[in-house]
């Protein structure tokens, strides 16, 4: 589980899906280690689009957390364009 207030912006990706392009921010969050599902991930709350990474992640672990996550977003908005 994310906790809001901590949440900093890290950076931006721009995903280019057909012919629109979108602005995604990650922002790094502290995530609970209990739990069993690798943290961070795409996301759409409301239309506000956004990638979350571990905080306390290596930066080589960041880079992973941020490919998948583009990879899901890139996913996610291909399949809201074609409907």
């Amino acid at each position: 589980m994310r906790e809001l207030a901590s949440q900093k912006l890290v950076g931006v990706v721009q995903l280019r899906v057909g012919s629109k392009t979108y602005a995604v921010p990650v922002q790094a969050v502290k995530f609970d280690r209990d739990s069993r599902s690798e943290p961070g991930g795409f996301f759409d709350e409301n239309g506000q689009l956004g990638i979350l990474v571990d905080s306390e992640a290596s930066e080589g672990e960041v880079q992973r957390q941020i490919v998948r996550a583009s990879a899901e977003a890139a996913q996610y908005l291909s399949k809201k364009l074609l409907n």
